[in-house]
């Protein structure tokens, strides 16, 4: 059953093309500029024209039909509603999409200088190659929470004014050892240092920038003799930012590819960018909701979480109780009374894609893939049946009548759509957050873009498959 290619669809130059060409590079840009999951969370509320939720909670204040709401969970993840006719209770339409992505985190002591050289030690976050993250340029994301409770937002590296970090390689004239390794092993954890800085203080301007920041004058005297490197990095940084080295222990900088996402081939069919797992779902999800046109029959909901990369753990992940707990602020909103059955029956009755990415064939890589099962770029938004690894381990196995009811979705609203397994049974696998949907006894499908270069530093997808997703998405809210 071989799909048609989605292009076809699409005659060059035509209104639709340009339609799909526009949502496109407003996704590039995006990407771009949203190389982190707090980025990415600060951007989907600010930018929906959504009301706060939390504003709401506590008031007497009802919603209605038609309102649109969010809530975010830590600043690191997000949900967005757009309140239904029907109670709650007969459940929502939900998308859910993660929007962190494998990177390398800075340790809370990171800074350190060796042979005059500055470096910073970092603890890589999800599954990568780990080989794949040397001598690329690299920018530095994140927040500094400092102890009187302000915040400072840290980004160097992605303005062309700024200058650019890395992690060093060891030259092919003394790697015969190296290469021997398996791949693995090539270039490991504690090995992935990004070279900060190499200028030292003169022992002068140390002493003064030690006392400047509240020290003795024999401490500050003592400590100008020595790391004078480490020490003019962390003078820059007190300039820039007013932060100190102690205020690395309450930080998250997330170390990331630097440089904007780039259109790809001849025919600019493709993009290439960062952390297309998982914002090529997350992305499409957000503007479904938000392009939604007047008030739908069911709730919509879009699920934007955290820590899918490492697990769903932790209190921005999907195993936590944000969404059942704001289901149940809801319920309370809508209905104007607390109901525990209410919450459980609005989770069990409702219909969830998660919209997660999908390994596309690669011609490099044939053996790993069933092609009758494999998903093809240009041939849109792929649905998983199921995920897992080796017998499905982990996965969610949506039921023969969802999976039914979502292709008539697609097909009444022509969307273009294959169906895929990742990879061959053996090979391996990987999992999403279906599963922990699935546990509140809902009907949830893996439904995303298929990536080349799953986790790599830098991810291709098609754009036709990405608008295809987009249209998949919207069609879902309306008609599922």
């Amino acid at each position: 059953m071989e799909r048609k290619n989605a292009w076809k669809k699409y005659k060059e130059k035509s209104a639709d093309e340009k339609k799909l060409m526009k949502f496109c590079e407003e996704y590039r840009v995006f990407i771009s500029t949203h190389k982190t999951e707090r980025e990415c969370a600060d951007f989907f509320a600010s930018e929906s024209g959504f009301k706060d939720l939390s504003k709401l909670i506590g008031t007497k204040k009802k919603l209605v039909p038609g309102d649109r709401v969010f809530l975010t969970n830590h600043g690191k993840a997000l949900a967005m509603f757009i309140i239904g006719k029907r109670p709650i209770s007969e459940g929502m339409n939900i998308l859910g999409a993660h929007i962190d992505s494998p990177r390398m985190d800075l340790k809370q002591n990171p800074l350190y200088e060796d042979n005059e050289l500055s470096l910073l030690d970092t603890h890589y976050y999800g599954g990568i190659k780990k080989y794949q993250w040397v001598t690329l340029p690299l920018a530095l994301h994140g927040v500094v929470a400092k102890k009187d409770g302000t915040v400072v937002k840290v980004n160097i590296g992605d303005d062309p004014s700024d200058p650019v970090f890395g992690v060093s390689d060891l030259l092919i004239h003394l790697s015969a050892n190296q290469l021997e390794k398996k791949g693995n092993k090539v270039v490991e954890g504690e090995a992935l240092d990004v070279l900060v800085g190499s200028r030292p203080l003169t022992e002068k301007d140390a002493e003064e920038f030690y006392k400047a920041s509240g020290m003795s004058a024999s401490e500050a005297k003592s400590l100008s003799k020595k790391d004078l490197v480490k020490t003019n990095v962390l003078r820059l940084l007190k300039e820039k930012y007013d932060i100190e080295e102690e205020d690395f222990l309450s930080a998250e900088i997330e170390v990331v590819p630097a440089g904007e996402a780039r259109d790809y081939g001849f025919d600019r069919s493709m993009i290439m960018g960062y952390g297309q797992d998982d914002r090529s779902c997350a992305y499409p999800s957000y503007r479904a909701i938000k392009d939604f046109k007047g008030i739908p029959e069911r709730t919509s909901a879009c699920l934007l979480v955290d820590k899918e990369e490492i697990g769903s753990v932790g209190a921005s992940g999907m195993e936590s109780a944000f969404f059942e707990n704001t289901v149940a602020e809801l319920v309370l909103l809508t209905e104007g009374k607390e109901s525990e059955l209410s919450v459980r029956r609005a989770l069990k009755n409702s219909k969830a894609l998660s919209s997660d990415v999908s390994a596309a064939f690669d011609p490099n890589y044939p053996d790993v893939m069933d092609k009758k099962n494999a998903a093809f770029f240009g041939r849109g938004l792929v649905l998983n049946k199921y995920t897992g690894a080796r017998g499905k381990s982990g996965s969610n196995d949506a039921s023969a009548e969802f999976v039914s009811l979502v292709r008539k979705v697609f097909d009444d609203a022509d969307v273009s759509f294959q169906t895929a397994e990742l990879g061959k049974v053996d090979q391996g696998g990987g999992g999403t957050i279906a599963f922990i949907l699935g546990n509140y006894d809902m009907n949830v499908i893996d439904s995303g873009v298929a990536i080349l270069n799953m986790h790599a530093p830098f991810e291709i997808s098609s754009k036709v498959d990405i608008y295809e997703a987009y249209r998949g998405y919207l069609a879902f809210l309306q008609k599922a």
